[in-house]
C-alpha cells in the first residue's frame, strides 16, 4: 500500500477497528478516513453511497458490526442479521462501485458449523448446521464473505475475508448482558474482590473449550494481509490453541486476585463445544501471533483498571 493511501476503517472505535488505527498509525500511514456510526449510519444505503462519492477511499477495512457475546447473539437475532447485512451490503457494493483498491472483510469463527471438525480448516464453511444461539450472525458473516467472492468473480474485485478467532483487548465491551466471555469474567472476578463476594457465577458448565487472540495481534494480521494476500475464500487469524471456559476462568481469577470460588451454571448455554482455528494457511503466508494468553491478560486487566468506572458502569441500554 502506497504510504499516503487513502483508507477507510468501518468501525474505527470498537475494539477491533481502533487496533486496526493503532497498527496502520505505527506503519506511517496517516490519511485513514474515520466515521462514527451517529456521523455515517453504515445501514443506510444512501448516505453510505453519498460518503464513498466523497471520499472515494483508496482501500477499506470493513470492522464495523453488530457483535456480542451468547446472550447478546440468542436474544437480539433480528437486530443481529439485519444490521450486519446492512452494513456489509452497502459497503462492500459501494466499494465495487467506486474502485476501491482492496476491500477487507473481517468475519468470525461463528460461521463454521456447530460440529465441524477440530482444529476449523477453511474449507468447512457451508458443510454443517451452525450452532443455533448465534446463527443470524453468523448467517450474515458467511453472506459477507460470499459477497467478496461474488465481486472478485464477477468484477474483479481485490475483496478478501479474514475470520478472527474469539478477540480480546483495549476497548472491549464490559456489559454482562452483551459482552464475550473474557471482558464478562475480568468484570465479575474484579466486582467480585472489590465487594468480598464468596463466590462468582460463571455460564454455562465450564467443559466448551476456545481460542483467544489479543486484538492488537489480529490488527498486525490485518496489515499482513493487506499488503500480501489477495485470494478468494476466507483465511483464519488465530493462535492454533485453546482452553476451556473453566480453565480460562481459573486464569482470570488469578489474574485479578480474586480468592472466592468459581460456581458454573449450566441453566445457561454453552453454545458450540469446541472452536479451535486451524491457522496452518496464515501461517503459510507468513503470519504468527505474538502476545500470549495470560500476558494479554494481564495487559488488559491493567487497562481494565485505568477505565474503570467507565466499564463498571457498561450496561445494557
Amino acid at each position: 500500500m502506497d504510504q499516503n493511501a487513502k483508507i477507510y476503517i468501518a468501525g474505527h472505535r470498537g475494539m477491533v477497528g481502533s487496533a486496526l488505527v493503532r497498527r496502520l498509525e505505527k506503519a506511517g500511514y496517516s490519511n485513514l478516513l474515520l466515521r462514527t456510526s451517529a456521523e455515517l449510519d453504515l445501514r443506510n444505503q444512501a448516505v453510505v453511497e453519498a460518503f464513498f462519492a466523497a471520499e472515494k477511499p483508496d482501500y477499506v477495512v470493513l470492522a464495523a458490526a453488530m457483535v456480542g457475546g451468547i446472550h447478546a447473539n440468542n436474544t437480539y437475532r433480528a437486530d443481529f442479521i439485519y444490521s450486519n447485512l446492512m452494513i456489509q451490503s452497502n459497503v462492500i457494493h459501494q466499494s465495487h462501485v467506486h474502485g476501491v483498491k482492496k476491500l477487507l472483510f473481517l468475519g468470525s469463527s461463528c460461521i463454521y458449523p456447530k460440529l465441524a471438525p477440530q482444529p476449523l480448516k477453511e474449507e468447512s464453511l457451508l458443510t454443517g448446521e451452525l450452532e443455533s444461539t448465534n446463527e443470524p450472525y453468523a448467517i450474515a458473516k458467511i453472506a459477507g464473505i460470499k459477497m467478496c467472492d461474488a465481486y472478485r468473480s464477477q468484477y474483479g474485485s481485490h475483496f478478501i475475508s479474514a475470520m478472527p478467532t474469539n478477540l480480546y483487548g483495549p476497548h472491549d465491551n464490559y456489559d454482562l448482558q452483551k459482552s464475550h466471555v473474557l471482558p464478562a469474567l475480568i468484570r465479575k472476578f474484579h466486582e467480585a474482590k472489590l465487594q468480598g463476594a464468596a463466590e462468582v457465577e460463571v455460564w454455562g458448565t465450564g467443559t466448551p473449550r476456545r481460542e483467544f487472540l489479543h486484538v492488537d495481534d489480529l490488527a498486525d494480521a490485518c496489515f499482513h494481509l493487506l499488503q500480501t494476500y489477495d485470494e478468494p475464500g476466507l483465511v483464519n487469524i488465530g493462535t492454533g490453541e485453546d482452553l476451556s471456559i473453566r480453565e480460562l476462568a481459573e486464569l482470570v481469577q488469578r489474574i485479578v486476585g480474586y480468592q472466592g470460588t468459581i460456581r458454573f451454571n449450566a441453566e445457561y448455554p454453552d453454545g458450540t463445544p469446541r472452536k479451535l482455528m486451524d491457522v496452518s494457511k496464515l501461517a503459510t503466508k507468513g503470519w504468527r501471533y505474538t502476545i500470549g494468553l495470560e500476558e494479554g491478560i494481564h495487559a488488559v486487566y491493567q487497562d481494565f483498571m485505568q477505565h474503570e468506572q467507565k466499564n463498571m458502569n457498561a450496561v445494557s441500554a
